[in-house]
């Protein structure tokens, strides 16, 4: 007996408002309701076969304005209809609601799910879509030139592209629809994405179990997401165990470098924006996650796909990446990151479908690494989880970038070469958050600072009177920029 699944589902008997379901099936891949059989998909049989024969047909007509196959089936001396129905390229709606088949259920699309939905069927995607308020002008050279240069380098783009213009590179990825940018150009290219489109940033955060010990916001321009993301994870949030082979020095991680890369690229590509949720990474002693709000198909596993998504859910930002050279092929992340792992001699990393679209990633640390980290650390090997947990010894420098802060008591070895960044002057400070974080506020700077915004001000005044800082755009949309 087939089950009852994405494309099959079975009814006792026919009520109108199961063409609701019909709904379903036409706007999600099509399939077939059977009425005359139970939840088990045992024939039960149908009363008043002939008439429904010709009501059906005419009510889905009339309601949805499609056209089905209704079927009279018999077995067994029992008889049941069976109504095939097609997926339509237009989407389709009952009583003003569009439904959608997902899984073995119905669901009503609204909200964020709705607008993927509609657009999808006018052949458009989420960042296709103009997005009216940002200007050329607003965009950050700076970003263009790194692309530029990353693309030619990577033999992905021309060596004359060096001399486009920042139109030029908005026309060559179709970031312009009519007069206005599109949603992806903002992503890529805005030194402040956010205040277009809410939750396009990255958390990173430094748990003991279910406690957060430290955070970093990451915001900026996706490349830089992606570069600063990497940074932290690296020089802040895990430790490297040193190793020598023969007289050669070897700083092993708890995920290889590559690996994680990819992970971050492909988060950054492929989740849904369209819902404001950030892309989250936990951090613990044992392991990382990677929980990113995503719209997987509905058959969507690791073991059918091989590989994440191949079609990218944001397919302009995923060209862009390409043409820079951060990315080789689409659909084969989860292959690069599990023969990444396996090469390096880590577990398997684990891929999970959340309830409520979200993609979690699980890497975790393999039984070598914690060994040598808990002798490293002079913690028995036994007692890591609760001695050593969360806490890592600051044996390598750590990252300024971002907006949370590290364990302030952790240990330090080695001479001291210069003054910490709380021991520099004010001015200094300012100058290195402006070169991270081009887009910050100067009420942003004055909360980590710990001074007032008009002591901030003062500080910008004159640095700029001193030429170390201009002004780049207008007073409200635009950043300063380091000399």
């Amino acid at each position: 007996m087939t089950p009852e699944t994405h494309n099959v589902e079975w009814k006792r008997f026919w009520r109108d408002e199961y063409l609701a379901w019909i709904c379903g099936f036409t706007n999600a891949q099509g399939g077939i309701l059977e009425i005359g059989k139970d939840d088990n998909g045992e024939i039960v049989g149908i009363r008043n076969v002939l008439s429904l024969m010709e009501d059906i047909p005419g009510k889905v007509r009339a309601l949805l304005g499609i056209v089905v196959d209704v079927n009279l089936k018999s077995e067994g001396g029992l008889e049941y209809i069976e109504i095939v129905v097609e997926p339509h390229p237009n989407p389709i709606s009952y009583r003003g609601k569009f439904h959608y088949r997902s899984g073995s259920t119905k669901q009503v699309l609204e909200g964020a799910a709705l607008t993927r939905f509609l657009l999808e069927r006018h052949g458009r995607t989420w960042d296709d879509v103009a997005l009216p308020g940002v200007k050329l002008s607003e965009l950050d050279g700076r970003v263009f030139d790194g692309f530029r240069r990353r693309g030619v380098k990577a033999e992905r783009l021309p060596p004359e592209a060096l001399d486009d213009s920042d139109e030029d590179v908005i026309e060559r990825l179709q970031l312009r629809d009519g007069a206005f940018l599109k949603r992806a150009a903002a992503l890529l290219f805005h030194p402040s994405p956010h205040r277009f489109l809410m939750g396009s940033h990255v958390k990173i955060g430094h748990f003991r179990g279910p406690e957060l010990i430290y955070q970093d916001v990451i915001g900026g321009d996706l490349f830089a997401q992606v570069d600063r993301t990497l940074d932290l994870l690296y020089t802040k949030y895990t430790r490297g165990v040193i190793s020598y082979d023969g007289i050669y020095r070897v700083e092993t991680f708890p995920v290889p470098r590559e690996a994680m890369r990819e992970a971050v690229i492909n988060a950054v590509i492929h989740r849904d924006y369209a819902r404001q949720t950030s892309t989250q990474i936990r951090v613990y002693n044992d392991r990382i996650t990677i929980r990113n709000p995503a719209e997987l198909p509905v058959d969507w596993s690791v073991s059918t796909t091989g590989g994440m998504l191949s079609e990218p859910h944001n397919p302009r930002v995923a060209h862009a990446f390409f043409r820079a050279g951060l990315i080789e092929a689409w659909g084969r992340g989860i292959h690069q990151i599990r023969e990444r792992c396996m090469k390096a001699g880590n577990p398997t990393p684990l891929w999970t479908r959340e309830p409520g679209g979200v993609l979690r990633l699980r890497f975790p640390f393999s039984e070598a690494y914690l060994a040598a980290d808990a002798a490293a650390r002079g913690v028995p090997r036994d007692s890591r989880k609760t001695a050593g947990e969360g806490t890592w010894p600051d044996t390598r420098r750590r990252a300024t970038e971002g907006s949370g802060t590290g364990p302030k008591t952790a240990p330090k070895t080695g001479p001291k070469t210069g003054r910490s960044a709380e021991q520099k002057p004010p001015a200094e400070r300012i100058l290195a958050m402006l070169k991270t974080e081009p887009g910050i506020t100067q009420p942003r700077i004055a909360e980590r600072l710990g001074l007032t915004v008009k002591g901030v001000k003062h500080h910008f005044r004159k640095l700029h009177e001193a030429g170390a800082i201009r002004r780049v755009g207008s007073s409200r949309a635009g950043h300063w920029e380091v000399l």
